[in-house]
């Protein structure tokens, strides 16, 4: 039976997180005198009350979290979370709609970097902040940031680790969980503060440099201007933020490791490999393409070329350029790595680098089998073999991809112009891109979908930020069963 009990008294500590975080928008809010500044601290009251009310009258008796607990409040947690960080929207008459405000914030903490604000530039400087900021939270898992402190609680945070990382094979118990989050977020702040000191010395001032670091990082997408990162027109700023996205997309365990000296890492990763050579092939044949159709010279044709390949393939949806007036070619080159992603364990969405890889793998050993059917060949990652109940659960999870992506593209046609902005509705949700094709391309919005559709796909971005298996098993009668 699931510890409802214990899991409400870990949602009200986790309210009182939240609330530190919102009352750093009132500094915010004060320093540049937004109008949005009651907004905050009415949100930051409720939200403090909220959680303080619920440790104080929901006493602990089991302290125990089975893995039924776990997959149960990191779902809980995201709704909650988007739940009341959706109010500043409202109070400060930013989307006044809760329809609207809670798109946004779903897909802020999702990471996804869908919009539904029509005039971004007009929205105070507190509220844009928190846009960011909760990228900034959502990006390494707001479970996660919590982990640190579970030990104080007497549990053990494995099971809560396990259903909100990302990927099926990266090493999630090479040392302790408490440890993993910290260094994790140790490097996740290290990133933060190196990627907002080079913005501001490329000429973004201070504020802007943090919002769209903190969007970066966390592979968002989020940004202060209406144009996005094409506003500066600087190619300093756009290769800045192409090298930090890149990053961002790989795997942290990783970079943990490449920052304790480990470089040999990078050269033996399979998925890292293939993610880097998948960029580079797919940059270099739109790049080609940008080039010898005129679209630019050739410096500037590759860096767009490479600025949108990596900011799709990460799932973090700034733009430079408006790909729609591209070729139907290389809108099908962008699209399909919407179905990518980068590296698992990652802030980035979508597949996983090494889902695809491992689909491969299996492919080209089942031609093998065929020739050598008395064999025993398995599919090899970083020259170790893989687990069969690996790859069932790889085929599993592609199965469940491709279905859920068909049914909701089916839905979402009944609302959309066309089938296109329907396909690409539901897989950039599910990849938590943001931006995709048709009438909500890079330089448009999604608030011209209705309520019923906006709500259908921020479900879509909550099942694709928590890889689909932690949100839909709560959907089988065998989860609720003793």
């Amino acid at each position: 039976m699931i510890n409802f009990r214990f899991i409400t008294n870990l949602l009200g500590r986790l309210l009182l997180l939240e609330s530190a975080f919102l009352f750093l928008c009132i500094i915010v809010a004060f320093i540049y005198k937004g109008p949005d500044l009651m907004a905050f601290v009415y949100t930051t009251a409720i939200t403090l009350t909220s959680g303080g009310a619920i440790c104080r009258f929901v006493k602990i008796k089991d302290r125990v979290l089975a893995k039924k607990d776990g997959y149960f409040m990191v779902t809980t947690v995201w709704i909650v979370f988007s739940l009341f960080g959706c109010l500043p929207y409202i109070w400060g008459n930013t989307l006044p709609s809760f329809t609207d405000a809670f798109f946004e914030t779903m897909s802020g903490f999702t990471t996804t970097g869908s919009s539904v604000i029509p005039d971004i530039e007009s929205v105070p400087h507190a509220t844009l902040f928190w846009r960011s900021l909760t990228h900034w939270l959502g990006g390494v898992g707001i479970i996660m940031l919590f982990i640190a402190v579970l030990p104080s609680l007497g549990i053990e945070g494995r099971d809560l680790y396990v259903a909100e990382t990302t990927g099926p094979t990266h090493n999630k118990t090479s040392f302790t969980f408490t440890g993993s989050a910290r260094k994790i977020w140790l490097l996740y702040v290290i990133l933060t503060l190196i990627q907002s000191v080079l913005l501001y010395a490329g000429g973004m001032n201070t504020f802007d440099s943090i919002c769209h670091t903190m969007s970066t990082i966390s592979t968002g997408g989020f940004s202060t201007k209406a144009n996005s990162i094409a506003h500066w027109n600087s190619p300093y700023i756009q290769y800045v933020i192409i090298t930090f996205m890149f990053i961002s997309g790989t795997n942290f365990g990783l970079l943990y490791g490449i920052f304790q000296g480990y470089w040999r890492k990078l050269y033996t990763d399979n998925e890292f490999r293939f993610y880097t050579t998948i960029t580079i092939v797919a940059s270099i044949i739109i790049g080609t393409g940008l080039y010898f159709s005129g679209w630019a010279d050739t410096e500037k044709s590759f860096r767009d070329a490479l600025f949108q390949v990596v900011s799709i393939m990460t799932t973090t949806g700034f733009a430079t350029v408006d790909y729609l007036q591209w070729s139907p070619l290389l809108g099908l080159i962008l699209f399909l790595l919407f179905f990518t992603g980068a590296c698992a364990g990652s802030t980035a969405g979508g597949f996983k680098m090494i889902r695809v890889y491992l689909l491969f793998k299996n492919s080209f050993t089942e031609l093998k089998r065929l020739i050598h059917p008395n064999g025993v060949i398995m599919v090899k990652y970083n020259h170790k073999s893989v687990h069969p109940n690996i790859m069932t659960g790889v085929m599993g999870f592609a199965i469940l991809y491709i279905i859920i992506f068909v049914l909701g593209s089916l839905v979402m046609a009944l609302f959309a112009d066309d089938m296109l902005t329907a396909c690409s509705s539901v897989i950039s949700s599910m990849s938590n891109v943001g931006p995709g094709f048709g009438s909500i391309g890079p330089m448009y919005t999604y608030a011209p979908f209705n309520e019923f559709a906006k709500l259908f796909l921020s479900f879509l971005m909550l099942v694709g930020r928590l890889e689909i298996f932690t949100v839909m098993v709560l959907f089988t009668p065998s989860f609720w069963k003793r």
